[in-house]
């Protein structure tokens, strides 16, 4: 007994110091992305600059404050929205492929956007672009009904067919079906319109100002906070609908509840920084990889750490001095990202969520 205590409290005191670690390298890193970049500004003005104080030059002030603050805070806030809806989605169905983009989820929030920025035809023919629609909260309205009538729709699937392979499969074909509505909606679409949404489907963690900073923010800080409150359930799924609704689950509340949160954040981040490959599907693996738990308590906060930590690396990456521009985002995530997933491919035999 005594050798229990001790051994659970060595591990508490492990994946203490782990936490710590983590949040000082997300320091770190949040402070050399706003230190690095194409144009080289001296440490010592960047520090007076953070502090309000005055630059030796005016474009070294309105680099720092804004461009590369309001970018670090949206990767540091993307990173984690998307970590966190991947960790739902997978436990919400068990599959440890599940993410936003693999279940067309992303793929909803795109043709959401797409008829928004593309064009929404009136009588007559007359065709609105994004120029006449009036605030950029209608891009998350729309990006949040595309993702969350594809949630719903798996969510059914889900409580119908019991193989994850089976829905896995399913969610993709969605997700073709929704990337051909797209495409259809870019081949009627302006020209002008079409290089805006093919330039915002790239990815990017730069397009995120300070005025929009009033929605995104608080639009994910409400979507982080439904798992924090959701940890017991999500530890009852891991062990089966039957086992959860043993211990007092309300299944159907808590599978709204997942589907919503998810949604808001998939949403949000789509809609503001475009649809970002692989993190969503790979942040929760490093997370479980890294604590070797499958304790929501613990894979929670962890994931939102991981994720914050990965999106200010690829963010870092993709802007690294010597580039004359940004590399798109999902050209850096999907690097890192990728060998991720085919890990988990390769492990699946050894690995399950509910271990």
């Amino acid at each position: 007994m005594k050798e229990n205590i001790h051994t659970y409290q060595r591990h508490k005191k492990i994946i203490t110091a782990k936490f710590m670690l983590m949040i000082f390298f997300i320091i770190l890193l949040f402070i050399t992305n706003i230190a690095l970049g194409s144009i080289y500004i001296p440490p010592l003005q960047i520090i007076d600059i953070l502090f309000g104080g005055e630059a030796a030059k005016e474009s070294w002030q309105s680099i720092v404050v804004d461009t590369r603050l309001p970018q670090a805070i949206t990767a540091l806030l993307a990173g984690a929205a998307l970590g966190v809806s991947g960790l739902m989605m997978q436990t919400l169905f068990r599959n440890p492929l599940a993410g936003p983009s693999v279940l067309g989820v992303s793929s909803g929030a795109s043709l959401g956007v797409a008829i928004l920025m593309l064009f929404i035809t009136l009588p007559g023919g007359r065709i609105i672009t994004i120029n006449h629609v009036t605030g950029n909260f209608s891009v998350v309205i729309a990006a949040f009904v595309g993702a969350f009538a594809v949630l719903l729709v798996i969510t059914a699937l889900a409580s119908r067919f019991k193989s994850n392979s089976t829905i896995l499969i399913i969610g993709i074909m969605i997700a073709y079906v929704v990337t051909s509505i797209v495409g259809i909606l870019q081949f009627y679409s302006l020209k002008e319109d079409l290089q805006a949404f093919v330039i915002w489907g790239l990815g990017s963690f730069a397009n995120v100002a300070w005025q929009q900073h009033a929605f995104f923010v608080p639009l994910v800080l409400v979507g982080l906070f439904f798992p924090i409150i959701m940890i017991k359930p999500m530890n009852a799924l891991l062990l089966g609908e039957n086992y959860a609704q043993n211990l007092g689950v309300n299944i159907r509340n808590t599978t709204t509840i997942l589907i919503i949160a998810s949604g808001i954040l998939i949403a949000t981040v789509t809609a503001y920084c475009g649809p970002i490959a692989f993190l969503g599907i790979a942040i929760p693996h490093l997370s479980r990889n890294l604590f070797q738990s499958s304790d929501h308590l613990v894979n929670v906060p962890g994931t939102i750490l991981s994720g914050m930590l990965l999106a200010l690396f690829c963010n870092l990456i993709a802007r690294l001095p010597g580039l004359d521009g940004a590399l798109p985002i999902n050209a850096v995530t999907s690097l890192i990202g990728a060998p991720v997933i085919v890990w988990v491919i390769i492990k699946s035999n050894k690995y399950r969520i509910s271990s």
